[in-house]
């Protein structure tokens, strides 16, 4: 949104000024704007003059009193003659205090500023009050310094208000306001305590390059356009929240030098190279999370928080401005550029997430319930040829773009970029070893079978012969993760050994055993042989029942590695040693899919 113009503020020479108490050191003197109609501010007006002044004013009325130094008196002097007597409480139309100097205890409780008020570059050198102000139009404090406590609690900006580059020396609180405009903070130095609860913004609220050095809160805050807080410095220890934001909350490249404590309930939280220089905690509500190439060099967790928040009173934080919200959960968009080595992630949804270009992805902490993104589901017109899994949000751009993909896989978002198999396949190899670490053996499967697909479909990286054998590996067992393929396969090839077997590799009839007696001339012993004809190849019916038996036998003990001790033809020798070698790896193969997905 663009930032409104405020009216160009003049330094004190271009408007005609007072002049009073000029010396060779200060050649301009009082800066105070002249009274109409006089040729002094209304500081060092003559005091007939004064009183004749105040007397004309009426509520409503316009002021323009830039550059003249109030003292606690004479402020509560103009301030009774734009009394309305209605109400009790003074009534100002445009209001022009630019370069003003306020003296002791300033107090504009309850007013009402019915024109645009401008104190740029104005001096609160003690207490500034503006409790339950109601300002209808523009207010500007661009460039202003309260050296002392500044209070705003319950005050309306029906208009823009804009208080950039203003310096706050003490506490200041904005606790109930109401800004109904946008708001600008830009650049402002909070040098005290700076407390914004229950305050409502209705329009973009902007912090940008704020500095908070000491402590902000924004409990039960309400941000109905976007809270930015792009590149705002926090000094020391901050707590923003729990508050409630429709669209986003903006901390890009902002800096947190001390611990922090972040709740939010926003539509989408952005922190692309913000700097967390402490511990700190994000429990977060409905939002998608950014945050790509920040840095943190301390523990920091991202949580979704599964109720509403609860204030330090024990009262819930209202989210009615987030009803339409299709449901609470927490979405990672991004950690591309992310030294993951001190991240804990918790109960978040990682099914959008990019990860090329995380450092340290292996020792990413995921706690609770981490979901990610699956394959697409089964069409019933269509072999059932993707197997259920985790999956990363990248793989399934990356597959939506090959010629031959089928439906159901995502496309990239515009910005998400490219990634390949040669990239993708660390990354899986990575959390793979993230979730081995944190004794989800089970729970590392799928990231072992989607690294294995990256390296089988990688044809840069990955050699030729390399891949056919991963080629193979997939297809007999999914990567010894698939039990039901492997044993498919085991059954397939035990039923064509058996009909193999029946067909050629048993005899027509088991051969006899034959006895040759041998008598040597003259008499003596004698000499018998037992001998066994070779088998004969099959005819005539070679289905039957008796058949399929001995088929049976010779497969299951080929399954366990065993020799049947069955008479087969010289084709069913072959098949049978065959048999013996492929069968027990493919029931190996089984085996290990079904430990690699129970073990602990």
């Amino acid at each position: 949104m663009p930032h409104p113009s405020p009216e160009p503020s003049t330094t004190p020479p271009d408007w005609p000024h007072c002049g009073h108490g000029t010396t060779p050191e200060d050649p301009v003197g009082c800066r105070g704007i002249h009274v109409p109609g006089h040729t002094a501010c209304l500081a060092h007006l003559a005091d007939a003059n004064r009183d004749a002044y105040l007397a004309g004013l009426a509520p409503g009325a316009d002021i323009d009193h830039r550059g003249t130094p109030f003292t606690e008196l004479l402020l509560n002097s103009l301030l009774n003659a734009l009394c309305d007597p209605a109400t009790g409480h003074p009534r100002l139309g445009i209001a022009r205090f630019e370069s003003a100097t306020f003296q002791g205890i300033v107090e504009f409780g309850s007013a009402t500023f019915q024109g645009y008020a401008r104190f740029g570059s104005a001096t609160f050198q003690g207490y500034a009050g503006f409790g339950s102000v109601t300002f209808q139009g523009y207010a500007w404090f661009g460039s202003v310094t309260f050296q002392g406590a500044a209070w705003f609690d319950s005050a309306t900006f029906q208009a823009d208000a804009g208080f950039e580059s203003a310096t706050f020396q003490d506490y200041v609180g904005f606790g109930s306001a109401t800004f109904q405009g946008a708001t600008w903070f830009e650049s402002v130095t909070f040098q005290g305590a700076a407390w914004f609860e229950s305050a409502t913004f209705q329009g973009d609220a902007w912090f940008e390059s704020a500095t908070f050095q000491s402590d902000a809160r924004f409990e039960a805050a309400t941000f109905h356009g976007d809270a930015r807080f792009e590149q705002a410095v926090f000094e020391r220890w901050v707590s923003l929240g729990p508050l409630v934001c429709t669209e986003r909350v903006r901390l890009s490249g902002a800096v947190f030098n001390g611990p922090a404590t972040l709740s939010f309930a926003a539509r989408r939280l952005e922190c692309r190279r913000t700097r967390w220089s402490s511990t700190a905690e994000v429990r977060l509500r409905y939002a998608t999370v950014d945050f790509a190439h920040a840095v943190f060099e301390y523990p920091l967790t991202i949580a979704a928080e599964a109720d509403p928040f609860m204030l330090p009173d024990g009262r819930t934080v209202a989210e009615q401005a987030l009803a339409h919200a299709p449901d609470a959960t927490v979405r990672m968009a991004s950690l591309r550029g992310v030294d993951a080595a001190h991240l804990v992630l918790a109960d978040v949804d990682l099914s959008e997430c990019l990860f090329t270009g995380t450092v340290h992805l292996d020792q990413l902490r995921l706690e609770g319930t981490c979901s990610f993104d699956t394959v697409p589901p089964r069409r019933r017109w269509r072999p059932a040829r993707l197997t259920q899994r985790r999956t990363l949000a990248e793989e399934h751009h990356w597959r939506a773009q090959q010629p031959a993909a089928v439906r159901g896989w995502n496309p990239a978002v515009l910005g998400a970029g490219h990634a390949g198999p040669a990239q993708l396949a660390p990354v899986y190899r990575a959390l793979r070893k993230a979730f081995e670490d944190g004794k989800n053996e089970p729970g590392a499967a799928d990231f072992y079978y989607g690294e294995m697909e990256m390296r089988r479909h990688d044809r840069t990286g990955t050699p030729r012969a390399e891949r056919g054998l991963l080629h193979g590996y997939w297809l007999l067992s999914g990567y010894g993760l698939r039990a039901l393929r492997a044993l498919g396969w085991l059954a397939a090839a035990m039923l064509i050994t058996i009909v193999l077997l029946m067909g050629v590799g048993l005899p027509e009839e088991d051969p006899k055993q034959k006895a040759t007696r041998t008598v040597p001339p003259g008499g003596g012993r004698v000499t018998f042989e037992i001998e066994k004809g070779d088998p004969q190849n099959p005819t005539g019916d070679r289905f039957t029942g008796k058949r399929f038996e001995k088929a049976l036998n010779v497969t299951l003990n080929s399954v366990v590695f065993r020799s049947s001790g069955q008479d087969l033809t010289t084709a069913g020798t072959y098949i049978e040693m065959a048999s013996r070698v492929t069968e027990p790896v493919l029931l190996g193969l089984a085996v290990l899919a079904v430990r690699n997905r129970v073990k602990r």
